[in-house]
């Protein structure tokens, strides 16, 4: 974005807080879409802002920086739509960005506006669902490599013994709409039964990447029968709701006329065709540049 873009982007920020606006949810692709069906489930009234930098995706190989830059940018776009709160669906953005977003950001943008992740909601909830004490993740290189999980799962829930794998070609099979073939037999089943070598009695499989659950069936296929899967979509909504309830301020700086616009970095056409498999219904797309 250039210098004079961000001075008036800045501006817009400023020009519109406090005012009511619709939530912002963020992914680098098409995986946030599954987080967003479950907000508007959650909350049918709310207003909705989606967007995908999917002319950068994937973000899952790139540097912390470079990932820090453009989850920055999406946000302060989001923010100069009108969005009091954005909802970064997208685990690498939330392993890389989040915390430095809510640090060193927000105290400037806006100090009233709220960035929330996938990663802290999705680790308080595991707690209560493993019986061993075993909790596996798969995630794209970079959720991995951030240790974030690792982190948090150490915060909340010491006890429990956490095992990691990644798995890069998930999301290529997902967008490419491969998610039902051979391929992802192929690397579901090559995935799954290298994490479970770690640890046989992983009874908990966190899907740490919100393309993930369109792989559903194949993962329910080949991980261990009676395996806890979590998917993060039911879980950030069931979060968001609870905040909402513990902050009814942000709730009245929600517009509420059960509207969604679908924002991407990249050709719309491509994005709404593949973004109605996401979303189970006809998806209208139009293209920004960040």
């Amino acid at each position: 974005m250039p210098n004079s873009d961000k001075l008036n982007a800045s501006k817009i920020i400023a020009a519109t807080a406090g005012r009511p606006g619709p939530i912002g949810v963020f992914d680098s692709g098409y995986g946030g879409l599954t987080v967003l069906r479950s907000l508007q489930q959650a909350l049918p009234e709310a207003d909705f802002i989606y967007l995908g930098d999917n002319a950068r995706a994937p973000y899952g190989n790139r540097s912390f920086d470079l990932i820090y830059h453009f989850t920055r940018q999406a946000t302060e776009y989001l923010f100069a739509r009108g969005c009091q709160l954005v909802i970064l669906a997208c685990n690498t953005a939330s392993a890389k960005a989040l915390r430095t977003i809510q640090q060193n950001d927000l105290p400037v943008w806006d100090p009233e506006r709220r960035v929330l992740g996938v990663i802290r909601p999705t680790v308080e909830a595991v707690g209560a669902l493993t019986h061993t004490g075993a909790v596996g993740l798969v995630g794209t290189p970079g959720t991995v490599a951030s240790q974030s999980y690792d982190i948090e799962l150490a915060k909340l829930h010491p006890q429990i013994r956490f095992y990691s794998h990644a798995c890069p070609m998930w999301v290529p099979l997902v967008e490419n709409l491969e998610s039902e073939g051979p391929g992802a037999d192929y690397f579901v089943q090559r995935d799954i039964a290298q994490l479970m070598q770690k640890a046989p009695d992983i009874d908990t499989l966190i899907l740490g990447c919100t393309h993930y659950p369109l792989l559903i069936n194949k993962i329910r296929q080949y991980a261990p029968q009676d395996t806890n899967i979590v998917l993060q979509g039911d879980i950030v909504a069931k979060s968001l709701l609870d905040y909402l309830r513990r902050h009814p301020d942000m709730y009245a700086r929600i517009t509420r006329n059960g509207n969604t616009e679908y924002i991407t970095t990249e050709e719309p056409d491509k994005f709404s065709n593949l973004a109605a498999v996401f979303m189970g219904k006809a998806v209208k797309a139009r293209r920004e540049n960040l």
